[in-house]
This record gives structure tokens, C-alpha cells and sequence, in this order.
């Protein structure tokens, strides 16, 4: 008897185990998913997510390779420097110096609730986000997590977790987070090397293209194979 009890105990952590495993992750997730209350609000915050297809069908998924874009915010910082006149401080100027840097929107440096961003956070500072001087780099999805943006009841935000291609670095840090996947994908803060063309990228190649047939720089048959291709893009058609 005991050791039915025992063998029942331990079959009933395993059902456990395992259900509560695949609440927390999914193989493919995509955008009008994270849109659709009939879907998310069975959706726990930090489940793991394998393949993401974002709004204008791009897909990351854990273990591709990305590029770090163009930082798309501005961070500025005054300093203050106080001049005495000799001894006298009565007489002291004070000079003020603004100083600005490229900083990305959504990247920030380390991991979402890393042991830095819960000391800032407890000291009142604003998030580390990345800076400039990571432009161009390459690096390794390491894991993709959706969020509720407040209770169970709103929609998905998904955190992605990036780390550097030979195991090491960026910087002091060994990993970044991507604190909406979305938005630094579309607005180009993070480039995937299967990226598809953008709407308005669409429109500027096909209206380079009619100026290059006009100068008779490209041919009526290069000009009308370019924009049969480009088209479904620009008409929001899904391939």
C-alpha cells in the first residue's frame, strides 16, 4: 500500500510537471494571436516562446542569428561645473552642458529582471538601455517570452533574450533583452537577416525604379518584373 501511495505521488508530480510545463511554453506564436483576447487570456506572462511571425510576417525564432540596427532614441544628460573666483565662492559661476547619445528604444543592456535592472529599479534610475556603439552587431536569440501588458485580460508583448555568438559578452554584460520584440523588429532597432521588404521600403524601390525607366536607365522589362514583385507588398497582400 505504501508503496502505491508512493508510486501515485510521484506519478501525480509528473502530470504536474509536465502540464504546468506546457502552459508556460508554446512552439509558434504570432502577432494577431497576441491581439486575440480568445487566445491570450489562457497565455501565462513568461511563457516560452520557440517561433514568433510578427504584423508584416517576419519570423525570429530561438537560435537565428540578428543584427543590431539603428538606435531609434536620444538620451541627453546635463553636466554641471561650478568655477570659484579664487577663495571667494560668492563669486563662483556655475556652467551647464547638455550631452547627448544615440541610444536604442528598446534594447536594453542585460537581462529583463537582472540583478542591475533590480538595483536601478530600486534606486529610482531609468532602465540601461543599449547605446549606439553596439550598431551592426551580431547576435544569438537565447529565448523569446510573452508578457501580458498588465493583467490577463490585455494583449501580449514578447521579450527577447539576446546573447553574444561566441558565448561571451557585450561589454560587462553578458546578455541583452529586447523589451518588444514587435516594435524593435518593424522599426528596425533589430534586423533579421530573412527580414521581408517593408511597405514603405516597397514604395521608395518601386518609385526608384519608375525614375530609372524614365531616364531609360532600366528596361520596360526589368521595370514591370519589379513591381509585379513589389505590388502584393505595397497592396498589403499576404503571400
Amino acid at each position: 500500500m505504501k508503496i502505491m501511495k508512493t508510486y501515485l505521488s510521484l506519478l501525480f508530480i509528473c502530470v504536474f510537471t509536465i502540464q504546468t510545463y506546457s502552459q508556460r511554453e508554446l512552439d509558434s506564436l504570432t502577432y494577431e494571436q497576441t491581439q486575440d483576447i480568445n487566445f491570450f487570456k489562457n497565455i501565462k506572462n513568461r511563457t516560452s516562446i520557440q517561433v514568433y511571425t510578427t504584423v508584416n510576417r517576419n519570423v525570429v525564432k530561438v537560435g537565428d542569428t540578428v543584427i543590431l540596427g539603428k538606435p531609434t532614441s536620444m538620451e541627453t544628460s546635463t553636466r554641471s561645473n561650478t568655477i570659484a573666483a579664487g577663495s571667494n565662492l560668492r563669486g563662483a559661476r556655475t556652467s551647464s552642458r547638455s550631452v547627448s547619445k544615440k541610444t536604442y528604444e528598446f534594447i536594453k543592456l542585460g537581462r529583463p529582471a537582472g540583478f542591475g535592472s533590480i538595483m536601478n529599479a530600486m534606486s529610482g534610475e531609468a532602465a540601461n538601455m543599449a547605446s549606439n556603439s553596439l550598431s551592426n552587431t551580431k547576435a544569438i536569440v537565447k529565448e523569446i517570452k510573452a508578457h501580458h501588458r498588465g493583467s490577463k485580460k490585455k494583449p501580449l508583448y514578447l521579450i527577447m533574450v539576446l546573447g553574444e555568438l561566441n558565448g561571451k559578452a557585450f561589454g560587462i554584460n553578458k546578455y541583452l533583452s529586447v523589451m518588444n520584440t514587435e516594435l524593435a523588429i518593424e522599426q528596425g532597432e533589430i534586423y533579421l537577416l530573412n527580414r521581408k521588404m517593408t511597405r514603405s521600403e516597397a514604395i521608395a524601390k518601386l518609385k526608384e525604379s519608375k525614375e530609372l525607366f524614365d531616364l531609360e536607365i532600366m528596361t520596360k522589362v526589368e521595370y514591370s518584373k519589379i513591381k509585379k514583385e513589389l505590388t502584393p507588398i505595397i497592396m498589403g497582400k499576404k503571400k
